[in-house]
């Protein structure tokens, strides 16, 4: 059962010397009740501008331009700022903020923050408030005492856990998590995953992952958007886009990342890097760095078509390469 569409959504970042940089453009996508979504891609591709869209937390300098974000049959993009602050905002989707230390503030203490949150958006006396950070705290893996500690007083992974129970202090039905293991080390990432992943199971979360990492979305989610440019490029069910990528930025995505199970194989960068989206290129954004790419990519936009069960692509040669990129 659906809980959020996004159908061609536009976000556009206005410059100071005139123009548009178009960090969203023309993105869909749903997410079913209990599921979990990553949108995955490098670094400026659009993804945490994604997130804030939906969440509508956006600098001064952003205009949402077009499309549609639909919760449970209401297109949320259309309720005023106060009735979504009050009724959407954190009680229904929350984030998991990448780098909680910029995240927290450092001026007030854990628990005030969590607190903070709740009383904004629920009617509780000041006692109950403070429990239920508490609370939230344990339910992270934090002994409740550390209410009462500073952001700088916590160890990276715990920081980290705190923001995941700021998210979560509302008991919210979407969490968006913007690349939740930034900054932290191999053994520390995977403790908040598999919380992440464990307190998605017991609460029936919706889950939006965003990374770069193709190893944790495949481990995370059932469900993948691949994002490049502003755009999804492929999109379907995680075994389907991992095991048979049809798009060549997935395939080249896929061939930058090891495997320890397979045989041993030279790992394949990708030249070139994303275009400025202030100027993006015509046609398919992907083709000057792409191998397959043929006169026709430089002047036909490729739109998402179906290749299979649970499966889609925007690409005009999807199909005569699909034995090349296997």
């Amino acid at each position: 059962m659906k809980i959020l569409e996004v159908n061609n959504l536009v976000m556009h970042y206005k410059l100071a010397m005139g123009g548009w940089v178009r960090a969203v453009d023309d993105v869909s996508f749903s997410l079913n009740r209990g599921d979990g979504l990553g949108i995955v891609g490098e670094s400026g591709c659009g993804k945490t501008s994604l997130g804030l869209s939906i969440l509508r937390i956006l600098p001064d300098n952003a205009e949402i331009k077009g499309g549609e974000i639909i919760l449970d049959g209401i297109n949320i993009l259309r309720l005023p700022e106060s009735r979504f602050r009050r009724e959407i905002r954190w009680k229904r989707i929350s984030m998991i903020f990448q780098g909680a230390m910029n995240a927290l503030n450092p001026l007030y203490t854990v628990g005030e923050q969590i607190v903070e949150a709740i009383k904004l958006h629920e009617k509780c006396s000041n006692e109950e408030a403070w429990e239920r950070a508490r609370e939230s705290l344990e339910m992270v893996g934090i002994n409740p005492n550390r209410v009462n500690s500073y952001p700088f007083e916590l160890s990276g992974g715990m920081r980290q856990r705190v923001v995941i129970a700021m998210a979560l202090a509302l008991k919210p039905e979407i969490v968006i998590a913007d690349e939740p293991t930034t900054a932290l080390d191999v053994l520390v990432q995977s403790r908040v995953l598999h919380l992440i992943k464990r307190l998605q199971e017991e609460f029936n979360l919706s889950l939006i992952l965003i990374s770069h990492d193709v190893s944790i979305i495949a481990q995370m989610v059932n469900h993948v958007g691949i994002m490049y440019a502003g755009k999804i490029v492929e999109y379907g069910n995680v075994e389907n886009v991992f095991l048979n990528p049809r798009h060549p930025y997935t395939y080249a995505l896929l061939k930058a990342v090891p495997d320890i199970k397979g045989k041993p194989r030279r790992l394949e960068g990708l030249s070139g890097a994303p275009p400025d989206l202030s100027n993006p290129p015509s046609g398919c954004r992907f083709h000057p760095r792409c191998k397959f790419a043929i006169e026709e990519c430089k002047t036909m936009e490729p739109k998402l078509i179906p290749v299979g069960n649970e499966h889609f692509v925007a690409c005009i040669r999807a199909d005569e390469i699909e034995s090349k990129l296997g």
